[in-house]
């Protein structure tokens, strides 16, 4: 469960007893809904740190290198980062008020600007917006209701809840992004099909795979490189397909599956393993952004879901 800190027990205790306040009316509860956004916005913030400070990290920028690219380091994300410190505060507080689909699009939306303000039109958090905006605000959602925070309860509320406009979305044929482009030219799928279906990558390969790590006795840091090598090794990254073809989309599944079919972070031989798969995405240009969203948003899940799971 998100905590809650700097609220007086006495208050958590009134507040259980009371009447839930109606929206726009100050009280107990209407402070404790505020706290728990702030909270569930810092976990956000503290899980896209999380991807940005693993390393290795094949293709991708993190605090060591640039990866596979010239055009963004770590600073640039951190500069977007900062930019998006409020929307995960207001799109956790509109899934507590019930809002509608179009709502918290205009908060992605009005995000994304924000960051393209901050990195000078550089892409760097697109995927983060959508995917970790939209757990958040089922979340919220699932707290409104009085509901466990658990992985199973949060992907049911986001797809009864969301799930049909999230399917329209994904068909919007007004995208003009690089995964927009390679999910028309390869029939790839991205961040938008993967929303419409309650983020399956998420759910059902990259969380299980950080927590069999951790159950393993392995660090977090550990558990969160084998959730990347096993979020490479089973979806279609749309960010792969725009800078490789399908034949970069190969590749990167290829050398993916092989470290997770020797063991992962188990392997005695894994960091050296995942450095030579991270030269040769640097070398080919290659950089699996779509799996470092996921795993951003499989790093929310765990800190939310850990307690009470």
């Amino acid at each position: 469960m998100v905590e809650l800190t700097g609220l007086h027990m006495q208050a958590i205790k009134r507040a259980r007893n009371a009447p839930r306040s109606i929206p726009g009316v100050a009280g107990i509860d209407g402070a404790l809904d505020k706290a728990f956004c702030r909270q569930l916005a810092r976990r956000a913030m503290r899980s896209l740190y999380a991807e940005l400070a693993l390393y290795p990290k094949p293709g991708l920028v993190s605090l060591v290198d640039n990866g596979s690219h010239d055009d963004m380091n770590a600073a640039t994300f951190m500069r977007s980062m900062f930019a998006l410190r409020c929307y995960f505060a207001q799109i956790t507080q509109a899934g507590l008020r019930d809002a509608p689909f179009h709502e918290l699009k205009r908060l992605g939306i009005d995000a994304e600007a924000r960051m393209l303000r901050a990195t000078a039109g550089i892409n760097t958090h697109r995927g983060a917006i959508f995917c970790l905006g939209l757990l958040c605000a089922a979340i919220g959602r699932c707290r409104a209701q009085g509901l466990p925070l658990t992985p199973a309860t949060i992907q049911s509320m986001l797809v009864t809840r969301w799930g049909s406009e999230l399917a329209g979305h994904s068909l919007d044929s007004g995208m003009r992004s690089h995964g927009a482009q390679a999910l028309l030219r390869y029939a790839a799928s991205g961040a938008r099909e993967e929303g419409a279906r309650g983020f399956p990558s998420v759910f059902d390969i990259g969380l299980p795979a950080l927590r069999r790590t951790l159950a393993a006795g392995r660090c977090m840091r550990l558990a969160r490189v084998d959730a990347l090598f096993a979020l490479m090794a089973h979806i279609s990254d749309t960010n792969v397909y725009h800078r490789g073809g399908p034949d970069g989309a190969l590749t990167v599944r290829r050398l993916a599956r092989a470290f997770v079919a020797r063991g992962g972070s188990a392997a005695p031989d894994w960091e050296a393993r995942a450095l030579a798969c991270h030269r040769t995405f640097v070398a080919a240009r290659l950089s699996p952004g779509g799996a470092a969203d996921l795993l951003g948003a499989v790093c929310l899940l765990q800190a939310v879901c850990e307690v009470t799971d």
